[in-house]
């Protein structure tokens, strides 16, 4: 019976005073260690109990049972929030965080995480001052706008925008733009949830000015653009501008919100992304204007609030604004970060994301022979070559736009694309690729020249292990 192996597992204090555990856990707490093999105890027993199987006396040997102690205490000790290497091409991938921070981001983040700060200290004054002042005239100068105030994320700045003008009042907004952005966020549903009641007008390809006129009443509160930053819709269609919107709101009295979402700050036409900047945006008179701080921003995640100082004042002065604030990190990052638009060249060179995007195909092409070669050198088992892949920019912004790439191709009979993806993935640092005719990729575009010789060793590592 599997009953009686019971009797034979090592019990916990024992495998606690075992030099070979106590050797790979002492810079452990104890209490860590414990849990750890508690737990690897705990599921021996369970598979004992339930297993309709007779299981071997192998299975609660000591050795074994050590063993399994020694690669869960390991594991223990790996952060779960931890660093990867994006070899996927996909630029502001969502699951692996959105868009890295600039140099001087992290060096503005570094600094208040690890000292006191002025977070809501005016030194000047002598008094209590305003977390907002930190970002807010940087955001100003860089994009010309009244004021600005900083959220958690877009959603929340959608959120506290509609509960702000729209509470109680119609907001009416074309079916086209009834967007949905990743975690089921629907704009319908927000804007139920913020107090305000939504007008649908047009249909889902075809809205004109009219449809917004046509429903201007008493109630209502805003007009609202949202820019479909997830999708694309194409063929028969035709939408009102955000200038159209803008000169009928004052014709109205009415303010237009446009949510935006990607945060674009520089024109990257010439680099084959066509879609509106922040800039263009102002420009165009739009009362209220949001966006996503890591998405084509290159910065942190937040949701940035820019337009009319009075309607920026009555956000600040929600309930909401306390809810939905952001913490001194994303604060020095955020500042940092607009620091960098001063010059849209050198925005270009310092925020990660704007230089992935705007990577020549000669670069890629010559970073990719530098991967291949070091791959060679590291991993001659493998076959290996530069193949032309199609890159996009990923994280709901610029959904239409194939970026040309470029990628190095691995390949070996000893072992399958899947499980050599696998074991990239599954390793403590963890190397995600994309898988194509059955060969693994390693796209450039997100990479960085000190990866490449952690790629090509651990490909050495994990062919001479098969």
């Amino acid at each position: 019976m599997n009953s009686k192996l019971l009797r034979k597992l090592p019990k916990v204090d024992e495998l606690l005073m075992e030099e070979r555990v106590k050797e790979i856990s002492a810079n452990l707490i104890r209490e860590q260690v414990v849990d750890v093999i508690r737990a690897v105890v705990e599921t021996k027993r369970k598979t004992i109990l339930e297993s309709e199987e007779l299981l071997s006396e192998s299975f609660v040997s000591y050795d074994t049972v050590v063993e399994e102690v020694i690669e869960a205490v390991n594991y223990s000790n790996i952060k779960s929030l931890r660093r990867v290497i994006n070899g996927t091409g996909v630029v502001l991938h969502t699951n692996l965080g959105r868009a890295k921070l600039a140099k001087s981001a992290m060096e503005a983040v570094a600094e208040v995480a690890d000292k006191y700060s002025t977070l809501e200290y005016d030194p000047v004054k002598g008094r209590r001052g305003s977390r907002h002042d930190h970002v807010e005239k940087i955001i100003e100068k860089i994009t010309g706008a009244e004021a600005a105030m900083v959220v958690n994320n877009n959603a929340a700045a959608t959120t506290i925008c509609l509960a702000t003008l729209g509470r109680g009042k119609e907001i009416i907004i074309s079916r086209g733009e009834l967007v949905e952005i990743g975690g089921s966020f629907r704009i319908p549903e927000i804007m139920e949830e913020s107090g305000a009641h939504l007008v649908e007008v047009g249909t889902t390809n075809k809205t004109k000015l009219k449809d917004y006129q046509n429903k201007i009443n008493e109630q209502t509160g805003a007009l609202m653009k949202v820019h479909t930053s997830n999708y694309k819709v194409i063929g028969f269609t035709e939408e009102a501008t955000l200038k159209e919107l803008v000169n009928l709101g004052k014709e109205a009295d009415i303010p237009v919100i446009y949510d935006m979402g990607n945060g674009l700050m520089v024109n990257l036409r010439d680099y084959g992304i066509d879609e509106p900047t922040v800039k263009e945006a102002m420009s165009d008179g739009a009362d209220v204007i949001l966006f996503s701080g890591d998405k084509l921003l290159g910065g942190p995640q937040g949701g940035v609030i820019i337009g009319k100082k009075k309607y920026i004042d009555m956000m600040k002065a929600h309930p909401l604004a306390r809810i939905l604030r952001v913490d001194k990190m994303t604060l020095a990052a955020m500042e940092a970060t607009f620091k960098e638009y001063y010059d849209d060249d050198n925005a270009k060179e310092k925020i990660p994301t704007l230089k992935m995007l705007t990577r020549s195909s000669k670069q890629l092409e010559d970073a990719a022979g530098d991967l291949l070669a070091l791959i060679k050198e590291k991993a001659p088992e493998f076959s290996v070559s530069i193949e032309q892949t199609e890159d996009v920019v990923g994280g709901g912004s610029a959904p239409a736009t194939i970026l040309k790439g470029y990628s190095v191709s691995v390949f070996s009979e000893k072992i399958s694309a899947q499980e050599l993806e696998k074991s990239l993935r599954t390793d403590a640092f963890p190397i995600i690729v994309r898988i194509n005719h059955d060969k693994v990729l390693f796209d450039v575009r997100t990479l960085t020249g000190d990866e490449y010789q952690i790629i090509a060793e651990r490909l050495g590592k994990i062919i001479r292990e098969k």
